[in-house]
């Protein structure tokens, strides 16, 4: 086969990771490059973190030497720290949070000082958030941020009929026991909160399971809410909740650590929808009453403007200009 400029090397072990690798293959495509996107074929369950990263990470190298061998690529970037672990050559690691961070504990024993090595050994780091870089252990190597793209959904005429969603695809990560608490406070009459991104059963008053959605079937539900709540443990990056700007809900959170992109952008927002206490279901229900009864009627046309950075445009900007030069000096 011809050689490529570019091999992505995806873990894949996420709807949400494919997708983020695709739009980078494809933002550096509209760039001029030749990419091929290999993905790691999913391991079997095994039961412990130890062995899920080195089966993930194993999976990842057998992906990536089979790969390597057949479109010699002139440069190679991994997608998150697993996927280079045990790389079979050096490459850029594109990364949301390093493992010791989103993974913190007895739980990285052999990984984490291989973690360290790789992100001095990377060629380039494409951190997607600054505040990952901010997390990613020093020293490390040469870095750049990369946003994940975000564009807004097809306007629609249907009405905002749904009071609330959430997504809850990791519930326990996503909290949605506390935004479950804080709706049994906050909801009045027949309001209604909607739960997509997992198939569940839930018997709440007020609440229905949309469950797992295609991609544009979930994007038509956030035009027709007035608020998107979530209130995560902890948030990587929050892909959701910048979609759920995007496309003109209030946000309503809590104040997750992490790199989480749409914070910031919360705050500047209407900061009294952002939660600093992330255990107060009553603090959660009273931002949640706000958002439904006194937001202020710019709030869609100011939350455009801030997600506007995120957009595929400006995206392959960087790309085009910044990261490519980068990773085929």
């Amino acid at each position: 086969m011809a050689a490529v400029d570019l091999l992505i090397v995806s873990l894949g072990s996420t709807a949400g990771l494919r997708a983020s690798d695709e739009e980078l293959a494809g933002a550096l495509r509209r760039a001029g490059a030749q990419v091929r996107v290999v993905a790691a074929k999913a391991p079997r369950e095994v039961p412990t973190y130890g062995l899920t990263d080195l089966a993930w990470a194993h999976a990842a190298r057998v992906a990536a030497t089979g790969a390597i061998a057949a479109h010699a690529p002139r440069a190679v970037v991994y997608s998150t720290v697993t996927a280079a672990l045990l790389w079979p050559r050096p490459g850029a690691i594109r990364y949301d949070a390093p493992a010791a961070a989103n993974r913190p504990g007895r739980h990285g024993a052999w990984q984490r000082p291989l973690e360290r090595r790789r992100l001095c050994e990377a060629t380039l780091l494409v951190a997607v958030d600054p505040g990952t870089l901010d997390e990613t252990p020093r020293p490390h190597a040469e870095a750049i941020v990369v946003p994940i793209p975000v564009e807004p959904s097809p306007p629609t005429v249907a009405p905002r009929d749904i009071a609330a969603i959430t997504y809850a695809a990791n519930p326990e990560k996503k909290g949605l026991d506390r935004v479950l608490a804080a709706w049994s406070r906050a909801r009045i009459d027949d309001e209604q909160l909607v739960v997509a991104g997992a198939d569940l059963r839930l018997d709440a008053p007020g609440v229905r399971v949309a469950g797992r959605l295609a991609p544009q079937t979930y994007r038509a539900l956030l035009r027709r809410a007035r608020v998107f709540v979530t209130a995560p443990r902890r948030e990587d990056y929050g892909i959701a909740q910048l979609e759920a700007l995007a496309d003109g809900c209030v946000l309503v959170t809590t104040a997750a650590p992490g790199p989480y992109a749409a914070l910031p952008l919360a705050r500047a927002l209407d900061p009294r929808l952002v939660v600093r206490r992330d255990d107060s279901a009553a603090e959660l229900a009273r931002a949640l009453r706000i958002a439904l009864d006194t937001t202020p009627a710019d709030y869609a046309q100011r939350a455009a403007a801030a997600v506007a950075p995120f957009r595929r445009a400006c995206v392959d900007a960087v790309v085009r200009d910044e990261l490519l030069p980068r990773l085929l000096r």
